[in-house]
């Protein structure tokens, strides 16, 4: 709304004294950093008083973890927070005319509504529990059924794929060597342009296509459609939606597994989305994307000041979610996370590194599919199951060998960094 407003203010010709900062988008992007961390913590304290005072409190099971009766009746719901420091940054900062901050708004809100109401029916089954006088135990079928929260992840994934594959504003900009030669399901968008480069003119169009970004290969770009046989071209977008679904559920999966120590899925999203931003602005400027040799994704730059507020948002919830937490975040903010961290790398063009960047989801999603799967099949063949780990997700094994919290947290983050890292890299390793 502010960046609307100065914009309205100079095409009429009124100057205001720092208005001409909001041209850049560096300047937005630091501006919505620094405003989502005081949102989350001036008004986190106020947020956790109040849920204190609603008795919105964590119920625990008696896993037999270190410290976890601790744990009992620490505010949850803290998602709240974190979703509001991402939205109220964006939609004051962003240009909201833009397609990709319209689609990020959107699955921000979508899937903080599907956490908040499974949180808001766990809770109200324990009031109920309560005033029945009947023992409340955590894990009953109290909030959403599964389906219904896959159910949400899959419209999420419905509305990006429609969005990215059918917009006419979402495009790759392609310089043309001579004649324009479209690959298969390439469509020119627009008139070709002209930029001058070291004092060179060179020929560019846009172009509407579903590729993405292959790592470690020197043609680093991939064709949806080239999996499907040539009759079946034309439903390329039916593949790209079931594949978009695949990616927003298992990430959105991911990160709720993830978030089951203090501090842990917060730290690790702020990480992840330091990466994504690094994508989307390198992808964005036409300048880095021609010297690192990656595809220019117009109009792409301003998802930066969106993820600016992500990172600062879970930043300045670790003020409090940190070891010891004051606040837990619950699935209002932990399937938000991760919907959003997955939307962002399928809009950026980089759902083929989330294996590497988002490497901690992974593993704890893997962990617990294993974990599963084993159980299941010694118990159906030896009559007894048995596990691989000494419980899952994996942060819990390592509780079970008896590591500190706040180390596993740490080293979790030291992982994510170096996987991180590792992800950017491959931006030039082919």
């Amino acid at each position: 709304m502010l960046y609307h407003l100065f914009d309205w203010l100079k095409q009429n010709g009124v100057k205001v004294p720092g208005g001409a900062l909001f041209s850049f988008i560096t300047f937005r992007v630091m501006l919505a950093v620094l405003l989502s961390l005081l949102i989350t913590m001036v008004f986190g304290k106020r947020l956790i008083n109040y849920l204190l005072k609603k008795q919105v409190g964590e119920s625990v099971r008696d896993l037999g973890l270190a410290g976890e009766q601790q744990k009992k009746g620490t505010p949850t719901m803290g998602g709240i927070i974190i979703i509001l420091a991402i939205l109220i940054p964006t939609l004051l900062l962003a240009n909201l005319n833009k397609a990709y901050i319209r689609l990020m708004i959107f699955s921000t809100i979508w899937l903080g509504m599907i956490g908040f109401i499974d949180d808001y029916l766990k809770l109200r089954a324990k009031q109920i529990a309560q005033q029945q006088g009947i023992k409340y135990k955590k894990g009953d079928k109290d909030g959403l059924a599964g389906w219904f929260k896959i159910l949400g992840q899959v419209v999420l994934g419905v509305v990006v794929a429609y969005t990215l594959y059918f917009n006419k504003n979402v495009v790759v900009q392609r310089e043309a060597y001579g004649p324009i030669v479209l690959n298969e399901k390439e469509k020119i968008v627009g008139d070709t342009a002209m930029k001058m480069i070291d004092g060179v003119s060179h020929k560019y169009y846009n172009v509407k296509t579903p590729i993405t970004t292959i790592p470690f290969v020197k043609t680093h770009e991939f064709n949806y459609s080239k999996l499907l046989p040539e009759a079946l071209r034309d439903y390329t977008w039916v593949l790209y939606t079931i594949i978009v679904i695949f990616i927003i559920t298992a990430v959105s999966n991911g990160a709720n597994i993830t978030d089951g120590l203090d501090g842990l899925a917060t730290g690790v999203s702020a990480i992840i989305g330091t990466c994504l931003g690094i994508f989307a602005y390198t992808s964005g400027n036409f300048r880095f994307a021609e010297y690192l040799n990656i595809m220019y994704i117009p109009n792409l730059g301003e998802l930066s000041i969106f993820i600016g507020a992500l990172i600062g948002a879970c930043v300045g919830f670790l003020w409090y979610n940190a070891y010891p937490a004051q606040v837990f975040m619950g699935d209002t903010g932990s399937l938000t996370l991760g919907g959003i961290i997955a939307a962002l790398a399928i809009i950026v063009r980089k759902e083929l590194l989330i294996p590497i960047f988002c490497g901690v989801f992974l593993v704890e999603n893997v962990s617990v599919v294993l974990q599963v799967s084993y159980f299941k099949y010694t118990k159906k063949k030896y009559g007894e199951g048995k596990r691989i780990f000494l419980m899952s997700p994996l942060h819990h094994h390592y509780q079970k060998l008896g590591y500190n919290e706040s180390k596993i947290v740490t080293r979790f983050w030291i992982v994510t960094i170096m996987c991180v890292v590792f992800a950017i890299v491959t931006l030039k390793i082919r």
